[in-house]
């Protein structure tokens, strides 16, 4: 390595390397060769990543993508990275970093300008369709959590878009990363690359089972442990924080995740110093000023006071921050979780307590979680630097179930790894985009392809080719592609469909609606219309006791439906489908209609998370729908569309979106201007800052940056925005 690399990670602390890392640089990855590194958690796998971006950068003036199956873990990384930023290239240049998750309708041509891309792997996907063309530059790709091959809703994505780099650039170096494969060697052998796998921790670990008061562990130890409460799981956790260090409990469902935070929350305030108490506060406070305060931001506040936090998916993105940094400072001392934490970020603990070796799956119920989800699980316990040993511990009820629990997770090994591209949903959008973006022009090309797949090294290809075949008829029956002799070759709607990085599905339904003339259009037209198609994702549930009154409301606005509605009685499931999607555009009407967040999350019985997602997806699908409008000429929708993109995006009605222009505006301060009187950003121009400052959510400080906004001092919205609100003052 450079001698700047190595000073500055001196600077750092970093004295010599982990045997996993060592064993890495031994097998040639800092001379180029491909890699699997599988180990454990904190046993150094991103400096290898970082060593080899560098060596590409510093070197040979070349270009790293680090490939994040979350937002989260890629901010996570682009954090980990940016310490590099002080190192100049031969060009004379800084190091740079960027990071890119976001708006999959744009190339990012300032991506080009970067030397590190720390991207999701579904951006890179749409990157990749885009033909940006920084792409060929790419020299080196690193895959994160790269077991995730095997997860049905992640997996196909990171394949695809793997395969997709190296046909561009066959001589890029792969690196790819895990904590725990089993079938290590056949991943290596479809990236042609040595592989690392190994058990070292900087932290040992002890596996074991917790049955009442007796812990017994995998290296045929045990212990009795302080019986603080009644509950084990709880005693486990007290005992660990009482030591001075911190624990992570896993729970089913984010309810039980929720409740246990409660009821150990009571024996950890017990713990708590007098100093510790008053930096929690501080955090409380930030947990209650982010977002709109509700009733489950209340409870969290709450609970950190106390030096407790739950963590799930039903978390705003700003309350989870909070949180985290809070753990990682150790000022929180337990967090409880359900398992997707265990792929997310980086959390570790001296003790996890696994509380439940079941998840529940809307669809599914409850079902025993992976070996490899297990070994996920558990790798979070050890903080190096802090713990001598990190301990992981199964809850059981019973003997029988000890020994279960002790077969089945402590002494097994994890499960193979396979590929989950074999599903004609998933592959629909990958075969479009494979010939719209010009990667291949025949049956053949598209065979060859995804014969370059990881699926294509564990199954015949008989199979899959039979799916491309039919998806090949769809798409051409839909004219997303023409056919010229064996050419194949993308039509405007097609290529425009790939690049919005939507299902081929979701545009067929998308582009009827849009086309119909019979319809009445209205806020729910569109807000169901998107609600109805597959990209929008499992809707809210429907319970029981709501049937009744949605279907009353749908029977009152059957003239709304851009979609023909299933009969009742003779399609019940497509019905009761039909209902939910109904219930999904309530709740984005009534969030539009500037309903409080907690009234939403109370009267639909939502959670936060899922009430985010559905904003979040809402946005997309809606930008799409007027992009479609706007391909077949449909000017009727396209003011509708763009309205709706912008109060879904601010959860206001019309006559806030001038005052949500301005910085700091949001929702709840927007209505209180304009009930003040201030409906447009000249009547805050004129306003004085005092006058301002008196109302409700508002204050001295805020008050002047808002007058500074509006007269022109300071800089306002975003480019975007200005873009966006500019085509609905010209529509």
């Amino acid at each position: 390595m450079p001698e700047p690399v190595k000073e500055l990670l001196k600077g750092l602390g970093f004295v010599e390397l982990f045997p996993p890392q060592e064993d890495a640089v031994k097998s040639g990855v800092l001379e180029g060769k491909n890699l699997v590194l599988a180990s454990p958690t904190a046993s150094g796998k991103t400096l290898i990543a970082e060593l080899c971006a560098l060596k590409h950068i510093l070197e040979k003036g070349g270009k790293a993508v680090y490939l994040c199956p979350l937002r989260a873990l890629a901010s996570e990384k682009y954090e980990e990275f940016k310490k590099y930023t002080s190192l100049v290239k031969n060009d004379g240049r800084p190091v740079r970093i960027g990071i890119t998750t976001g708006d999959f309708d744009s190339a990012d041509p300032w991506l080009e300008r970067m030397d590190v891309v720390i991207a999701t792997n579904e951006k890179i996907d749409s990157l990749l369709r885009h033909k940006a063309d920084w792409m060929s530059a790419v020299s080196l790709v690193v895959a994160d959590e790269v077991h995730l091959l095997d997860s049905a809703d992640r997996g196909p994505t990171l394949e695809v878009a793997l395969a997709r780099i190296l046909q561009i650039n066959p001589n890029a170096q792969v690196l790819a990363l895990s904590a725990t494969i089993n079938n290590v060697d056949e991943i290596a052998g479809w990236l042609k690359a040595e592989y690392v796998t190994t058990e070292w921790r900087p932290v040992p670990l002890r596996e074991g089972v917790l049955l009442q008061e007796e812990a017994q562990y995998k290296d045929g130890g045990s212990r009795k442990l302080e019986k603080i409460t009644s509950d084990p799981a709880m005693n486990a956790a007290l005992g660990t924080v009482k030591s001075g260090g911190q624990t992570l409990m896993f729970a089913s469902t984010r309810r039980n995740s929720v409740t246990l935070a409660k009821r150990v929350s009571v024996g950890v305030e017990r713990l708590l110093s007098k100093p510790l108490k008053l930096a929690l506060e501080h955090d409380a406070e930030e947990v209650l000023a982010t977002g709109e305060r509700t009733r489950i931001s209340d409870l969290l506040a709450e609970l950190v006071e106390r030096g407790v936090a739950f963590h799930h998916a039903g978390l705003s993105g700003g309350h989870r921050k909070i949180i985290e940094n809070a753990f990682r400072q150790g000022r929180i001392k337990v967090l409880t979780a359900t398992p997707t934490l265990a792929f997310g970020v980086n959390l570790p603990a001296r003790t996890v307590v696994v509380q439940d070796y079941k998840r529940y799956e809307v669809g599914y119920g409850y079902y025993p979680i992976s070996v490899l989800e297990y070994k996920q699980i558990s790798g979070r316990a050890g903080r190096p630097k802090y713990d001598k040993t990190g301990e992981s511990l199964l809850v059981a009820r019973t003997e029988d179930e000890r020994e279960y629990l002790m077969k089945h997770y402590v002494f097994a090994s994890p499960e193979r790894i396979w590929s989950r591209l074999a599903v004609e949903s998933i592959l629909r959008s990958h075969v479009l985009s494979t010939v719209a973006a010009d990667y291949a022009h025949t049956v053949t090309g598209i065979h060859e392809f995804f014969g370059k797949t990881f699926y294509a090294c564990q199954y015949p290809m008989g199979e899959i080719k039979k799916m491309i075949a039919r998806i090949l008829q769809f798409l051409y029956l839909e004219k997303m592609i023409e056919a010229d002799g064996e050419d194949l070759l993308a039509t405007r709607f097609g290529k425009r469909i790939s690049e919005l990085y939507i299902d081929p599905v979701s545009a067929v339904i998308i582009r009827d609606a849009v086309v119909r003339s019979d319809a009445c259009l209205t806020d729910l037209s569109f807000l169901h219309l998107i609600a109805h198609t597959p990209d929008m994702g499992p809707g809210v549930r429907v319970f029981p006791k709501e049937q009744d009154d949605l279907c009353l409301f749908v029977e009152e606005h059957k003239s709304e439906f851009l979609v023909d509605m299933p009969d009742e009685w003779s399609h019940r499931l497509e019905y009761e489908r039909f209902l939910c999607e109904v219930k999904t555009a309530k709740v984005l009407g009534a969030w539009i209609d500037e309903v409080s967040e907690d009234n939403i999350l109370g009267k639909f019985s939502v959670q936060p998370g899922d009430l985010y997602r559905a904003i979040e997806n809402a946005k997309w699908l809606l930008y799409a729908t007027h992009e479609l409008a706007s391909l077949f000429g449909n000017k009727q929708v396209l003011p509708k569309t763009l309205n709706l993109m912008l109060r879904v995006d601010k959860g206001v009605k019309t006559e806030l979106l001038p005052l949500i222009r301005l910085s700091g505006v949001g929702r709840a301060r927007g209505r209180v201007l304009f009930n003040a009187g201030y409906k447009t950003v000249e009547d805050v121009k004129q306003a004085k800052a005092e006058e301002l400052a008196k109302l409700p959510l508002i204050g001295l400080k805020l008050a002047t940056r808002i007058i500074e906004q509006s007269r022109g001092r300071k800089e306002g919205p975003s480019e975007e925005t200005v873009r966006k609100q500019k085509l609905l003052t010209d529509f």
